[in-house]
């Protein structure tokens, strides 16, 4: 799979300091990360899919909680893609890569 990527795009990043207190009744807030897909565009004529990739995340640490959403548009070669589930489960991977980079940078530099 051939795919020539755009910049990637910080929709949101949150740092918040936990209150432990809170989530004595209602719940400790769990990590999480959430990749989905969504078509923008197929073009039959050049045998190429356009689509955004957005990871959605939650990272717990003991003080506090960093949570977001990133995407990036992805413009697939010599395929047409009609569904998310087309992609195996190496290329979601692939796909979401440059995403979950960019949540460590923000997090960790």
């Amino acid at each position: 799979m051939k795919i020539v990527r755009e910049k990637e795009f910080v929709n949101q990043y949150h740092y918040d300091a936990r209150n432990l207190e809170w989530e004595k009744t209602n719940g400790a807030p769990k990590t999480n990360f959430e990749v989905t897909f969504q078509l923008v565009k197929k073009n039959m004529e050049q045998k190429q899919t356009s689509i955004v990739s957005v990871l959605q995340f939650t990272v717990v640490k003991k003080d506090f909680v960093i949570s977001g959403v990133i995407s990036q548009m992805v413009h697939v070669k010599n395929r047409i893609i009609n569904e998310p589930s087309e992609f195996s489960k190496d290329e979601v991977e692939g796909l979401a890569e440059p995403l979950l980079d960019i949540v460590q940078r923000l997090t960790y530099e």
